[in-house]
C-alpha cells in the first residue's frame, strides 16, 4: 500500500522528523517544491534546514509499495521558537483502490525487464494516475492497492489473499479493521480484475472455464462493491479498466456497473482506458501512461461536479 502519510506547517527555518527502519523510498515535499528523496532511509532523526523565515507546508509520502512489513513515522518537530500552524484542510477526499497498475508498479523505468531491486527503485507512486488526479483537485487521498491482487483470482492463480478480503484492516496481518470517522470520500477509484484475467487459468485452479470464474469475480466484485456503498452511501464510485486480455477485463467491469445500476446505483460509473503503451517494468504502465489515465479521470470528474457534494 502507498499514500501521503502525514501533513503539516510550521514557521521557521528547519524541520525535523523521525522514521524507523524500512525498505522504503520517502519522498518529503516543502511548499510544493521537488521533493527531497530517501532512498530506503536509516531509522533516526532527519533534518531540513536553510529555509527562509516564512510560513511553509511539508507532506511526507511514500513512493514505493509496502509489503514486507510496517513502515514507521515518529512525526514532525520544530525548533524552539519556531511555530507550528494547522495545515489547510481539505475539503475533498478521494480513495484508490487497485493493484500494481495503481501502485505504479515500475511506471519510471525504460525497460520492460526488471529485478526485484529494479521495480522498487522505478516505482513511483506519486506519480502514478492517483495522486495525479488528487493534486489536480487539491484533494487528499488514500491508496489501497497490492501487486499481484484481484477479485478472486490473483496474478496466474497463486494462493493468497484477494484485495476485498485484505481491504478492511490496517496491516495485511488481518488482525485490526481500519476505523477512520475523519475518512469519508466523496469518490472512490477501483481499478481491480488485470490479475483475475490476464493469465490462463491452470490445471488445479477452482474454475474450470473462463464463464465460472466470470461468474465468481461478478459476484465478489458485486459484494464487495455493496460493502463500499454501505460505508460511502453518497461517494462516487468510478471502475476503470484497460483493455488488455482482449478486452475481457474491462467488459467484465462493465458488467459488475451495471449490476450495480440496475439494482438502483445511480453514483456509479465506468471508464475504459485504451490504447496504453505499458512500457514500465513487466510491461505495467508508464509515467505518461499515468498521465492518460490521470486526465480521463479528471475529465470525468469535471463533468459530474456533483461528486464533491456527496457526505
Amino acid at each position: 500500500m502507498a499514500r501521503e502519510l502525514f501533513r503539516a506547517a510550521f514557521k521557521g527555518t528547519e524541520l525535523f522528523f523521525r522514521v524507523g527502519a524500512a525498505h522504503e523510498i520517502l519522498h518529503v515535499v516543502i511548499d510544493e517544491r521537488p521533493p527531497v528523496v530517501l532512498a530506503d532511509p536509516q531509522a533516526g532523526v532527519y533534518r531540513i534546514s536553510g529555509l527562509q523565515n516564512k510560513e511553509h507546508s511539508v507532506g511526507l509520502f511514500v513512493a514505493t509499495e509496502s509489503q514486507a512489513a510496517p513502515n514507521h513515522f515518529g512525526g514532525f518537530g520544530i525548533a524552539a521558537g519556531e511555530t507550528a500552524l494547522t495545515p489547510a484542510k481539505r475539503s475533498r477526499q478521494i480513495e484508490f483502490i487497485g493493484d500494481s497498475h495503481t501502485v505504479g508498479y515500475g511506471n519510471t523505468s525504460q525497460k520492460h525487464e526488471c529485478s526485484n531491486d529494479e521495480v522498487w527503485a522505478t516505482t513511483d507512486n506519486t506519480q502514478a494516475f492517483g495522486p495525479l488526479t488528487a493534486s489536480h483537485f487539491h484533494a487528499d487521498y488514500e491508496v489501497i492497492a497490492f501487486s499481484g491482487r484481484g477479485i478472486v483470482r490473483n496474478y496466474n492463480g497463486f494462493a493468497g489473499d484477494t484485495l476485498p478480503s485484505l481491504y478492511p484492516y490496517v496491516l495485511f496481518d488481518k488482525k485490526q479493521e481500519v476505523i477512520d470517522p475523519a475518512w469519508k470520500p466523496q469518490l472512490i477509484v477501483i481499478a481491480l480484475g488485470t490479475n483475475d484475467f490476464s493469465t490462463p487459468l491452470n490445471p488445479g485452479e477452482k474454475w474450470k472455464t473462463r464463464e465460472e470464474l466470470h461468474s465468481d469475480y461478478e459476484a465478489a466484485y458485486l459484494r464487495f462493491l455493496q460493502s463500499l456503498r454501505v460505508k460511502n452511501p453518497a461517494a462516487w464510485i468510478v471502475l476503470w479498466g484497460t483493455d488488455m486480455a482482449g478486452g475481457e477485463i474491462a467488459s467484465e467491469e462493465q458488467r459488475v456497473v451495471d449490476r450495480m445500476k440496475a439494482l438502483g446505483d445511480n453514483r456509479i460509473a465506468f471508464i475504459p482506458i485504451e490504447r496504453l503503451s505499458f512500457t514500465g517494468c513487466h510491461f505495467h504502465p508508464s509515467l505518461a501512461d499515468d498521465r492518460t489515465i490521470g486526465d480521463k479521470l479528471v475529465r470525468f470528474v469535471e463533468a459530474h461536479p456533483a461528486i464533491w457534494q456527496g457526505r
